[in-house]
């Protein structure tokens, strides 16, 4: 019970719309996860079918799927529904997922079932309609915008926009520590109308790197030939 309750008031920390805890409880992304947890211990067992029956009675009866073999750590949740979690999906503490996200995979080309779903680390926040393919790793409170699509890995407290996704010059990890809904600031610079400019600096500052880099390299040639 002291689980639960603990589990409950980290959800009323990131969503400001439930008056109680019992209002909690009915939430589908908290059955969805009650469920995963019976799914996976059967998964574990090798009991493949009967997790397989639990996990389509939960996306059922909740709109969300998530595979017996994902891996989910504490404090996960899902605020709406729509969503899709794969199998080889590892997700860690304290991780918000909003609707219409897809933890999805890669097919292997020999055919041989591997790490094929991204590995999620703690605090992230994964915005609406984003989709996380591939085994990447989305770092520890990194932020992945709404519609992003990310094929990389994000680096730790990055905040993820566009397709694909790029990071953008407010970092997750120097943001204030309050929780971000959609994991996105509403501000001008996370406008759709502005956020090119935010791109292009973000890139503009990359090649000054690259052209500080290349005249080192060629001022260091110079010496030696000298």
């Amino acid at each position: 019970m002291a689980r639960l309750t603990t589990y409950l008031d980290s959800i009323r920390a990131r969503d400001p719309a439930p008056h109680s805890r019992w209002e909690i409880l009915t939430y589908p992304g908290v059955w969805a996860l009650a469920y995963h947890r019976v799914a996976h211990r059967l998964y574990r067992r090798r009991w493949y079918l009967a997790a397989r029956i639990v996990n389509h009675w939960s996306r059922f009866v909740t709109a969300i799927d998530i595979h017996p073999g994902a891996t989910i750590g504490r404090n996960f949740f899902i605020d709406h529904g729509f969503v899709v979690i794969g199998e080889t999906a590892t997700i860690g503490d304290d991780v918000t997922i909003y609707q219409c996200v897809t933890l999805g995979g890669t097919s292997p080309d020999n055919g041989v079932a591997g790490k094929r779903h991204p590995t999620i680390a703690d605090g992230a926040i994964i915005g609406s309609g984003a989709q996380v393919l591939g085994p990447i790793t989305v770092g520890a409170r990194s932020r992945i915008g709404a519609n992003a699509v990310v094929t990389r890995d994000v680096p730790e407290g990055a905040v993820m926009v566009g397709i694909p996704a790029r990071p953008t010059v407010v970092e997750g990890a120097k943001a204030t520590p309050r929780f971000v809904p959609y994991g996105t600031p509403c501000c001008d610079g996370f406008d759709p109308a502005t956020q090119r400019v935010e791109l292009l600096r973000c890139e503009l500052e990359a090649m000054r790197k690259r052209l500080d880099a290349l005249l080192d390299d060629g001022a260091t040639q110079d010496r030696d030939r000298a």
